[in-house]
C-alpha cells in the first residue's frame, strides 16, 4: 500500500531515478579508472623501472628519436654518446629517455 502511495506522489519515482543516476555515476567511474587511470599507472611503473636500472653503457633511444649510449649517470641526468664520433657527448634528462637495451643483450 505504501508503494501506491509513493508512487502517486512521486517520490518513489523521483528517489529512484536519482539511485539510478548514481549507479552509472559509479559505473562510469569504474570504467574510467579501468581504461585510462590504471593503465597510466603501470607505464608510468615500468618507466621508474627502466631508468632506475640504467647502467653506463646501456643502448638508450631517447624521445626525439636518436640512439645512444649512456656514459655516465647522475641523480637526473646522464651524458650519453651519439653516433661513431666520440666528441659527440650530450648531457640529457633521464626523463627523456624512451627505451633502454642492456648492454649485455638481455
Amino acid at each position: 500500500m505504501s508503494s501506491i502511495v509513493m508512487a502517486a506522489d512521486g517520490t518513489g519515482s523521483q528517489a529512484q531515478s536519482i539511485l539510478i543516476l548514481v549507479v552509472y555515476i559509479v559505473i562510469f567511474g569504474a570504467i574510467m579508472y579501468f581504461m585510462i587511470f590504471k593503465p597510466q599507472k603501470k607505464e608510468q611503473n615500468r618507466l621508474k623501472a627502466m631508468l632506475s636500472d640504467l647502467a653506463v653503457g646501456d643502448c638508450i633511444l631517447t624521445n626525439s628519436g636518436f640512439y645512444g649510449i649512456v656514459i655516465d649517470i647522475q641523480d637526473d641526468t646522464v651524458i650519453v654518446e651519439f653516433g661513431n664520433n666520440k666528441n659527440c657527448r650530450i648531457p640529457m634528462q633521464k626523463s627523456a629517455i624512451s627505451q633502454v637495451e642492456k648492454a649485455d643483450g638481455e
